[in-house]
C-alpha cells in the first residue's frame, strides 16, 4: 500500500514524535510527557506525517520565522525542520510528497523563502535549496594565546564592564540584544519569548535534568547592554593536579567590535580553563584577531549551516540591499515552477526594483543557485567556474560578482 501522506491531528502526536526520533537515531522513550510539552507549541495545519498501517513512518514540520537579508530588511520565511523518513521506508517519494505540499503553502502563504538546516548536504538541492550561510568552530588554547593571565576584561580606556547575571536577567535583556544583532547580522532569525525560556530555564527542554549555565553580559560606559555570552565549563584535572578544564560557549552576542573583544577575553581568562570552545560562529568571526597570538585558535568545524529556497523572486531581490548599482536580467530554472521565469533586477542607490521580463537574460542559473547567492555569501564566479551559472551577456557574472556579495559573511546564530 501506499503510505498516506497528511497533516496530523494532536492524537497522533505521539506517534509522530516517536517516528522523528527513530529517524534521528534517538531514543524514543517519554514520548507522551514530550507530546504534552510541545503540542502547544506545534502548528498541526503545518506538520506533516506519512502512515503506513496506521503507524508514522516519515515527519515534516514547518513553522513562521523572520529572516534578515542583506541590508537589515527581514523577510516572511517558511522554516522546515524535524525531517525524517524511518529506514524501513527510504527512497519512497514520502519527502517528496511532504516537501511539495509544504512548499506549494508558503508560496499561497506569501512567504518570500523558504529555510532550513540540513542534516545531509545531498538531500534538498534537488528541491530548490542552497546553502547560503555557513558556520565555523574554533577550539583555543588559551595558555598559547598571549593573554593577560592575571586580567582580560574590558581596557581602562573602554569604560566598560562585564557581570554575571542571572537567567532571569538573560529573559529581561536578551530579546532586545539579539534584536539589535539580527538588524545588522544577515542570515539571522527570529527568537521567540520560548526560545528564551528554553535557553535559560524556565522551561525544561526536556526529561533530562537542566543544567545552568553561566551568564555574563558586557555593558559600555554608558550603561547599555552590548553583548551577552553563555557558556559551561567541565572540571578535568591533570594527573599532577593541574586544571585542564574546558570551557564550551553556548552563544554569544556582542553589538559593537568593543563588546565582543572583552567578552572572548573574559572567558579565556577564567581560572582554571585552558581551553576554550567557541561554539558555531560567522565564517569570518573576529575571534581569532582578537588574540595576541591567533594561532592559538583552531577551526574544528566549518560546515554549511542555513539553506534558502527563493520561493517569490521578486519581493526576495528587492527587499536586499547591492554593493554597486547595476542591472542583472536573470533566468530563473525551477522544476517546481514556483519561481521558473525571467526577471530584470536594478539595484540603484536608493533601493531595488525586480520585474519579471521576457528580455534576453545575462546569467542563467537553478533557483537552487539564486538561494545560495541571495545572502551575498557565495561568489556568483566560483558558481559560475563549477558550471552552475551561465553567462549569458559577457560580463554579466563580474556584474553579478560587484552586485551580490556583501561585506561581511553571512551567519545564523540558531538551530531550527
Amino acid at each position: 500500500m501506499v503510505p498516506d501522506v497528511r497533516t496530523i491531528t494532536a492524537a497522533e502526536f505521539p506517534d509522530w514524535l516517536r517516528a522523528k526520533h527513530t529517524g534521528f537515531l534517538q531514543a524514543s522513550t517519554g514520548t507522551e510527557q514530550e507530546a504534552e510539552r510541545r503540542l502547544p507549541h506545534t502548528d498541526l495545519a503545518r506538520t506533516q506525517g506519512a502512515f503506513d498501517g496506521g503507524r508514522c513512518v516519515a515527519t515534516f514540520r514547518s513553522f513562521a520565522q523572520e529572516l534578515t537579508v542583506v541590508g537589515g530588511a527581514t523577510v516572511p520565511a517558511d522554516a522546515i525542520s524535524n525531517v525524517t523518513v524511518s529506514p524501513t521506508h527510504r527512497r519512497r517519494g514520502l519527502l517528496n510528497r511532504m516537501m511539495a505540499t509544504d512548499l506549494a503553502a508558503a508560496k499561497e502563504r506569501g512567504d518570500v523563502v523558504a529555510t532550513l538546516i540540513a542534516a545531509e548536504y545531498p538531500i534538498y538541492g534537488r528541491y530548490g535549496f542552497g546553502p547560503a550561510a555557513w558556520t565555523t568552530e574554533w577550539e583555543i588554547d588559551v595558555p598559547r594565546a598571549g593573554l593577560d593571565p592575571r586580567w582580560s576584561g574590558p581596557s581602562e580606556r573602554d569604560g566598560g564592564r562585564i557581570d554575571l547575571v542571572s537567567g532571569a536577567d538573560v529573559r529581561k535583556l536578551g530579546p532586545l540584544l539579539h534584536d539589535r544583532l539580527r538588524a545588522r547580522q544577515h542570515g539571522a532569525i527570529n527568537r521567540d519569548a520560548r526560545w528564551w525560556a528554553l535557553n535559560t530555564g524556565e522551561i525544561q527542554p526536556g526529561p533530562e535534568t537542566w543544567t545552568e549555565p553561566f551568564f555574563a553580559v558586557y555593558t559600555n560606559a554608558a550603561g547599555e547592554v552590548d553583548g551577552l555570552i553563555v557558556y559551561r565549563a567541565d572540571a578535568n584535572w591533570g594527573d599532577a593536579k593541574q586544571p585542564l578544564n574546558r570551557a564550551t560557549v553556548l552563544g554569544q552576542i556582542a553589538v559593537t567590535p568593543a563588546a565582543e573583544r572583552a567578552l572572548w577575553h573574559f572567558v579565556c581568562s577564567i581560572d582554571w580553563i585552558t581551553t576554550v570552545r567557541s561554539g558555531y560562529r560567522a565564517p569570518d568571526d573576529l575571534l581569532p584577531l582578537l588574540l595576541p597570538d591567533p594561532r592559538a585558535a583552531r577551526v574544528v568545524t566549518q560546515a554549511d549551516w542555513l539553506w534558502v529556497r527563493v520561493l517569490d523572486v521578486v519581493r526576495a531581490l528587492e527587499a536586499r540591499t547591492y554593493a554597486v548599482p547595476g542591472t542583472l536580467t536573470l533566468d530563473i530554472h525551477d522544476t517546481t515552477g514556483l519561481t521558473v521565469g525571467r526577471y530584470r533586477l536594478e539595484a540603484t542607490a536608493s533601493g531595488a526594483t525586480c520585474t519579471p521580463t521576457t528580455s534576453d537574460a545575462d546569467l542563467a542559473l537553478d533557483v537552487r543557485e539564486l538561494g545560495t547567492l541571495y545572502l551575498g555569501d557565495e561568489s556568483p564566479a566560483r558558481l559560475a567556474a563549477l558550471g552552475r551559472v551561465e553567462e549569458l551577456t559577457p560580463g554579466a557574472v563580474a556584474t553579478a560578482e560587484a552586485m551580490l556579495r556583501a561585506g561581511r559573511r553571512a551567519w545564523c546564530p540558531d538551530m531550527f
